[in-house]
């Protein structure tokens, strides 16, 4: 009878520089937007942002082996796709702790381009000033500007428990969030090495 291990499915930065240099067929993904990745990423790292994986998570798994890591900016996005891969056949996908910027703290090796915000930064920056321009719009106004303060603390909440995020898909078409070579699903899983499981 084979025993079953339990699936580590969050990995530290510190074992994940220790995997980088012990193990070849590591692949480690990064699933945070073309933008994001531009302005920093892990070095060896690939670039599939969270849509095209969510739209393509079979051709993508049928490239990956076994030791897949996922990062992104906090950890949520890389959850998401691990819970994709997982429902793939990819069940052994772990989410990098602390993300990218985690991993830059501890001393990993980064690459370091064009300098933005990182979405979730902007998402809270959006949102807060939403809700204060509401606020003070029906202070001065109308009272009923303070509906857009509401909905948009419905819209947190609503994001918060279904754990997605409108307005940040919607702030990752802006123009100061795309780059000059926005992945294809094609090119996106074209990159990526081909692994035997």
């Amino acid at each position: 009878m084979a025993s079953e291990t339990t699936t580590v499915t969050a990995l530290d930065a510190q074992t994940l520089r220790e995997w980088m240099d012990q193990h070849e067929d590591l692949t480690v993904i990064d699933v945070r937007s073309a933008a994001e990745f531009e302005t920093m990423h892990i070095r060896g790292s690939y670039n599939v942002p969270l849509p095209l994986l969510s739209e393509h998570t079979d051709e993508l798994a049928e490239r990956l082996g076994a030791r897949v890591v996922l990062v992104c900016q906090s950890g949520v996005r890389a959850e998401q796709a691990r819970q994709r891969l997982s429902s793939a056949g990819i069940g052994s996908a772990c989410v990098l702790t602390g993300g990218v910027p985690g991993f830059a703290a501890a001393g990993g090796d980064v690459f370091r381009g064009v300098q933005r915000w990182d979405l979730e930064r902007q998402v809270r920056m959006a949102a807060g000033t939403l809700v204060v321009g509401g606020l003070l719009a029906g202070k001065f106004v109308s009272p009923r500007l303070r509906l857009l303060a509401g909905a948009i603390g419905t819209g947190l909440t609503f994001s918060a428990a279904t754990n997605t995020c409108a307005m940040g898909k919607a702030l990752s078409k802006m123009p100061w969030n795309r780059t000059a070579a926005e992945p294809t699903a094609d090119s996106a899983i074209r990159q990526l090495p081909r692994t035997s499981a």
